[in-house]
């Protein structure tokens, strides 16, 4: 199955699954799990906007797919950091010639991260890794952003 038919199906049992759930939590969850399991990617999970001690707001880990990850990201840090702080999804081909990659881990090689909109400001970012380079490209971030948009 191609690529862009996973994502049509995936994209139909998406928004069967939150409807009618209201819990941001719980929805990010599945919605994790759904991508993870149906693309079979690397690592999948969700960031969430929160304030941190110092009262500066920070990406803090929220459910995920996949082994262990970075708990805390800044502003501007990373791929994570950069797409909050740019409003738009980031396709990184190659980690390696991402200037500020944050290594949570040296098996992923390339990733995507589309961010989170609710009352026009972003509230969290969906992370996704791959062991290979190059996994991800337009059909992805078309598709990831419509499954994101699932949070309106």
């Amino acid at each position: 199955m191609e690529k862009q038919d996973k994502y049509v199906q995936l994209l139909k049992e998406a928004r069967s699954l939150v409807e009618g759930e209201s819990d941001m939590i719980a929805n990010m969850a599945n919605l994790a799990a759904l991508v993870h399991e149906t693309m079979g990617f690397w690592w999948t999970g969700f960031y969430i906007v929160r304030p941190g001690k110092d009262g500066v707001e920070q990406l803090v880990l929220g459910p995920f797919q996949g082994p262990i990850a970075c708990t805390r990201i800044g502003l501007g840090r990373g791929v994570c950091g950069t797409a909050w702080q740019r409003g738009e999804t980031v396709i990184v081909p190659d980690v390696e010639q991402f200037p500020g990659h944050i290594a949570c881990s040296s098996q992923s090689r390339s990733e995507i991260v589309v961010p989170v909109w609710r009352n026009g400001k972003v509230m969290a970012v969906l992370d996704i890794d791959s062991r290979h380079l190059n996994t991800f490209n337009e059909t992805d971030a078309i598709y990831l952003e419509q499954i994101v948009g699932l949070f309106h």
